[in-house]
């Protein structure tokens, strides 16, 4: 089971729109060096909806080959067609990605039932580990808690990232899990991950770990270890970069920030447009309370 930090890393692009793969393995590079724990390349910090299917491939094949084993690669092979989802996975599978993390089906609305098959089509056809990935905020589909207890029994589902904000549910749902069965429970949200850790999840999906690597590994540590204090003082340090990294749209204040850090150049694609330069300032000092710049 991985545990900890998982850093939902952005997709670096020239200022044209093109991706910038050498940035992209400095990127990888970095979250080593800083100990975060796995990485989730292609999901929706990386832009999973405006790459192209050949740009979504390599983007896990250049992940995975970068990583060279150092640190697991989970690969976001999600989609709203379910053949799609399968075909993704399974090359995310060819190159050596270690799970996928499926996100619940956008747009087209299904119903739990729906939810389940999706879900459980993908798990049965594809042999890779998959992490559930509720958002309804993005996607309007919300997996119910039923439906990941029903989810729970299917072999190759490992996991559920949660970016409900919810964490009266969340606490509903560990304390229904099967004892008999290892399921991992991540937030998908940074400034309640510490909580979430503290009632028996297993970390965090993180954007703010884009930024600050070093101290989201350090926290999820601390709280993992049931250091309360320890983890505290690191989170309330992050706190602020929690707040402004969602100032906009994810992941627009994330990739100005790396940009600000010298480490990605400026870019990122249609609809998303560069941060507007009256947030900048509360970015810069969220950046600099975090020791990030």
């Amino acid at each position: 089971m991985i545990t900890g930090s998982i850093v939902a890393l952005v997709t670096p692009m020239f200022e044209d729109g093109t991706i910038d793969y050498d940035s992209y393995k400095n990127l990888i590079e970095m979250h080593i060096a800083a100990g975060t724990d796995a990485i989730v390349a292609v999901g929706t910090t990386g832009e999973s909806p405006t790459v192209d299917f050949d740009e979504h491939n390599e983007l896990i094949r250049v992940a995975v080959e970068a990583a060279a084993g150092r640190i697991p690669v989970i690969a976001g092979t999600g989609s709203n067609s379910t053949r799609e989802a399968i075909i993704l996975t399974e090359y995310a599978r060819s190159v050596g990605a270690v799970a996928s993390l499926q996100v619940t089906p956008y747009y087209n609305k299904p119903t739990q039932e729906g939810l389940y098959q999706h879900f459980k089509k993908i798990a049965e056809t594809v042999d890779l580990p998959m992490i559930l990935y509720n958002v309804p905020g993005r996607t309007v589909a919300d997996l119910k808690n039923e439906t990941v207890l029903r989810l729970v029994q299917i072999p190759g589902i490992v996991g559920l990232k949660d970016a409900t904000g919810d964490l009266a549910r969340a606490a509903d749902l560990m304390s229904r899990l099967p004892k008999d069965r290892e399921f991992a429970i991540y937030s998908g949200n940074d400034d309640s991950a510490l909580a979430l850790m503290l009632m028996g999840g297993q970390g965090v999906i993180s954007v703010t770990a884009n930024v600050a690597p070093s101290l989201m590994a350090q926290m999820c540590e601390k709280a993992l270890a049931n250091d309360v204090m320890g983890a505290r003082a690191i989170n309330d340090r992050l706190m602020p970069l929690h707040k402004q990294l969602f100032c906009e749209p994810n992941p627009v204040a994330p990739k100005w920030a790396l940009q600000r850090m010298g480490l990605i150049p400026g870019g990122i694609r249609l609809p998303l447009v560069p941060l507007a330069p009256s947030k900048r300032e509360q970015v810069e000092l969220a950046l600099q309370i975090g020791g990030c710049i």
